[in-house]
């Protein structure tokens, strides 16, 4: 066995610790391949089209691009068409580590994949703009089959007939901006799923068509129940129609009923707090990237909005002395709370 050969299968069994845990490593693979397959199928369509990241993801995968116009239905058509003929071609899926002066040479015109190379040489994030633990240092690996040679990590099947072609469709077209930031350019996000076998996609493709009749968004707005408008108000942001605040206002009636039998007191709390707050928590240090950012005052950051009530009901309980009687009682959930268990307990 050769150098080359020997170094390519050491870089294919390190891949495999990166199947994320409770993926199906089979199903994963054959879904990340197909990502690939599909993007080189894009690239075809529109030649220039710059490429981003394309992972697997629960029951699927996506790739992001930068393309010239929307994907027409008929382009989809010959991407998912095209794919299927690279996928009989049976090409094998090569790894090799490269240098990041290689990295940087191969990827030229493609300022996406030149993001994420940087962040790679930095030792600051993955190839899919992750940030990476302060002591890992990635290598850089591309992987090929046929023409298209990507910036990943792998893992892949061993060629693209390992890939069933009636096992795969392209399911719908989003937009992304890159990295998740709104300040970022948008890119076109073509959605794909694979299975094993046929039957396993159609299979997969009725439970989506039985999904859609129970919509919640759907039947949102056909209950006039609740109006979603993401572009206005942001997404996920709900306006609660006169149907809906009726079912809201009973929930929250049943709920508030439930804790307080089993001994909860009510509280209420700001729902902006200073950033000092969440850094003698602990909070802010790690769940920053993940929390909204901070309300400016005279160009100082001073005010969070909310995003776990702890730190608060921490503040409210040591207004006061208290003594271990306070603490819950270990009786049963079903039996009457004590008035010391109920001091330890608070909802808001």
């Amino acid at each position: 066995m050769s150098t080359s050969t020997s170094r390519e299968e050491v870089l294919k069994a390190e891949a495999e610790k990166h199947i994320p845990p409770g993926y199906d490593p089979d199903l994963y693979k054959i879904r990340h391949s197909a990502a690939h397959i599909m993007a080189q199928a894009v690239m075809e369509r529109f030649p220039g089209a710059r490429i981003a990241i394309g992972p697997p993801v629960e029951d699927g995968f996506y790739y992001d691009f930068e393309l010239p116009r929307s994907p027409t239905e008929e382009d989809l058509a010959w991407i998912e068409a095209r794919m299927k003929e690279i996928i009989r071609g049976k090409h094998p899926f090569h790894v090799r580590e490269v240098s990041v002066e290689e990295a940087r040479e191969l990827f030229q015109g493609q300022p996406y994949k030149l993001e994420l190379i940087e962040g790679l040489a930095r030792g600051q994030y993955d190839e899919y703009g992750n940030k990476l633990p302060e002591d890992q240092r990635p290598q850089i690996t591309v992987y090929q089959h046929d023409t298209f040679v990507d910036l990943c990590r792998g893992p892949h099947v061993e060629h693209t007939g390992q890939i069933r072609p009636n096992a795969i469709k392209i399911t719908q077209v989003a937009g992304a901006y890159w990295r998740g930031d709104e300040r970022n350019p948008m890119l076109t996000r073509i959605y794909g799923t694979a299975w094993r076998t046929q039957k396993e996609l159609k299979a997969y493709l009725r439970r989506l068509e039985e999904a859609k009749k129970r919509d919640h968004r759907r039947l949102g707005r056909e209950l006039a129940i609740f109006a979603l408008e993401p572009e206005m108000v942001g997404p996920g942001l709900v306006l609660w129609q006169p149907n809906g605040a009726v079912v809201r206002d009973q929930l929250e009636r049943f709920l508030k009923g439930e804790q307080l039998k089993r001994g909860y007191q009510p509280v209420y709390t700001p729902h902006i707090a200073r950033v000092k707050l969440f850094q003698t928590s602990g909070h802010y240090p790690y769940y920053a990237d993940s929390m909204f950012p901070p309300l400016t005052v005279d160009e100082q950051e001073i005010y969070l909005l909310k995003p776990m009530n702890c730190p608060f009901h921490i503040l409210i309980y040591k207004q006061r002395l208290r003594s271990y009687r306070e603490l819950p009682s270990a009786t049963p959930s079903s039996a009457p709370s004590t008035a010391s268990s109920r001091a330890a307990k608070c909802w808001a």
